[in-house]
């Protein structure tokens, strides 16, 4: 969640955590199409992650495969129906229930932030008359990352702040107050930067209206129809629901050193920008519904899909909480990575909606290249899809 979009960085895990928990479960569905991207999945086992849980769905059928373990203490091996923070997966719902409001006619994109949140971002060279909801979507907004600050850093990613403060409850004005009290990144519209404040404040707009929380509005909208059983918006609960595996991080800027576990926290300092939970089945359910059309007119699903350069991740572009990724055989792939504790998601489907990936790693210090490999794996490894 701190570092873009996965809180990712590279390590590995002591080979005593690590060698029991190479072997993948047995997979379920049309596997030999799925080879190289089980192998990938073990890879990034062997270096470290203490395990991963993927489906993906083509003409083939669903397919679904763990690796690793799901609790390091009992060697519990991950499940396919395992539930899992997803992070910053949470800004296309968020995304998506706004674009729906403005098909609705309820606001439009170029909405300035004040009309629907006066007075709430100024302060240190902000000013949300000059900032659109549209610069949110897609991160053109230049507000600071309120999970940059300092303080807020000292205070969740070290050892002794999270285990002192992974129950403490945040409203979005908290956290909002965070994000004021440093100067813009730069002049709204002229570049762009990840920030988390910018789904924070969307969906505090979702909010201002319709008159219901964005939670709610997210399950009414989109978990409800599409029935997806596995995914909910936890608000201040700090349990997963079951069938979950525990999630683990080094709570350091190092690589090395103790795993921590850190399944238990309060993802409320997440809200907009993070805070979602779901599993693989229903994350493939949601990008292929949202790319086919069902939950966005073509109107609104064009603005989504219209990008700008980023640098979030290697050959990507960004939406309206949308990512295009242009793989090494030219596939290109849209969805959304998300990072928070202990966890690290992915979740790609094509433009036709018709091949769609997820997966989740329940360690959050692995290199990025482990998830780009699992994703050209399966997109790119010639089988004819």
């Amino acid at each position: 969640m701190r570092t873009s979009l996965t809180a990712a960085t590279a390590v590995v895990l002591s080979a005593a955590l690590a060698g029991p928990a190479l072997a993948a479960t047995p997979a379920r569905g049309a596997g030999a199409h799925h080879e190289a991207t089980r192998r990938a999945i073990e890879a990034a086992v062997r270096d470290g992650v203490p395990g991963v849980t993927a489906t993906a769905k083509d003409a083939h059928g669903t397919w679904s495969t763990t690796a690793g373990v799901g609790n390091l203490r009992t060697g519990e091996p991950r499940s396919a129906e395992d539930r899992f923070r997803a992070g910053s997966i949470t800004k296309t719902f968020v995304a998506t229930v706004l674009l729906q409001l403005e098909a609705e006619g309820r606001l439009s994109l170029d909405d300035t932030v004040e009309k629907w949140l006066p007075g709430a971002v100024h302060g240190n060279g902000h000013d949300g008359s000059r900032i659109t909801v549209r610069q949110l979507l897609n991160h053109t907004s230049g507000i600071y990352d309120y999970t940059n600050d300092e303080t807020f850093v000292r205070r969740y990613f070290s050892k002794d702040g999270f285990f002192k403060h992974r129950y403490d409850r945040w409203t979005p004005e908290a956290e909002l107050a965070v994000a004021m009290r440093h100067k813009p990144l730069f002049e709204p519209g002229t570049s762009w930067s990840y920030s988390n404040t910018n789904y924070l404040l969307a969906a505090m707009v979702v909010e201002k209206v319709t008159g219901h929380t964005y939670g709610t509005e997210v399950r009414r909208r989109i978990i409800d129809p599409l029935h997806l059983t596995g995914t909910s918006v936890p608000g201040n609960r700090v349990t997963l629901p079951q069938p979950s595996s525990r999630t683990y991080s080094k709570l350091a800027d190092s690589t090395t050193g103790p795993t921590y576990d850190v399944t238990t926290v309060n993802p409320s300092l997440a809200y907009g920008s993070g805070e979602l939970i779901s599993d693989t089945s229903d994350l493939n359910r949601f990008f292929k519904a949202l790319l086919t059309g069902r939950l966005l007119p073509p109107e609104q699903l064009k603005e989504m899909k219209t990008t700008v350069k980023a640098d979030v991740l290697p050959n990507a572009r960004y939406g309206l909480g949308l990512i295009d990724r242009r793989l090494s055989c030219g596939v290109h792939v849209w969805g959304h990575a998300g990072g928070i504790f202990g966890s690290i998601s992915e979740a790609v489907t094509t433009a036709d909606g018709r091949h769609s990936l997820s997966f989740n790693l329940n360690g959050d210090w692995t290199d990025v290249e482990h998830t780009q490999a699992v994703i050209e794996a399966e997109f790119c490894s010639g089988q004819d899809r």
